[in-house]
């Protein structure tokens, strides 16, 4: 691949499915305006583009570190990808603008969690505009044809306020884990 900007990456067509998250009622943002999530299947598996509508100078990013697996990621700016495995499993992934993830399987709601094993890690890249952050991802490993997915994010502030994003929330306090916010059809 030889564009490393993320416009070249994942150019904009009919082959992208474009979702608007939403924060949850409990934990309104502070600055972010939007947060916009385009999905597609490309032969390297699912490609994501998280667009979060802010000034970058009033989020927290992480830094940019080397490429590696890393837990709880999501204490802070956290962009996150839920897809079912089964009739109650499911596969979560977290993905750093820093470049770092993590990837977990889970047999049911909370339950059974293990690390999922990827032949191949999960690309990330981040493109800082002045007015909206953009962090590209490519994961290699959810072909499961038929299976929806959740698609969320943890979003830090420079104030301290963090809000929670995704397709739909339950009731109580922000759950990605739950399946009602498993809405996204994979491409």
């Amino acid at each position: 691949m030889a564009c490393m900007r993320p416009a070249c990456l994942l150019p904009i067509g009919p082959r992208m499915t474009e979702y608007a998250l939403v924060a949850h009622p409990d934990t309104p943002p502070a600055s972010v305006r939007y947060v916009n999530v385009s999905v597609r299947r490309s032969e390297h598996g699912l490609d994501l583009a998280y667009v979060i509508g802010c000034p970058t100078d009033r989020l927290i990013v992480p830094a940019v570190a080397t490429p590696a697996r890393k837990d709880e990621l999501w204490r802070t700016t956290c962009l996150e990808l839920f897809v079912q495995t089964g009739a109650l499993g499911y596969v979560e992934f977290n993905l750093s603008p820093s470049s770092e993830w993590a990837a977990y399987r889970f047999t049911d709601y909370r339950t059974g969690m293990a690390e999922a094993p990827l032949d191949t890690a999960p690309r990330i890249m981040t493109s800082d505009e002045g007015d909206v952050l953009i962090v590209i991802a490519r994961i290699a490993q959810p072909r499961r044809d038929g299976a929806t997915a959740g698609v969320s994010a943890v979003i830090e502030e420079t104030d301290g306020t963090k809000s929670y994003w995704a397709l739909a929330h339950g009731d109580g306090p922000p759950d990605f884990h739950n399946a009602d916010g498993f809405l996204a059809p994979l491409p």
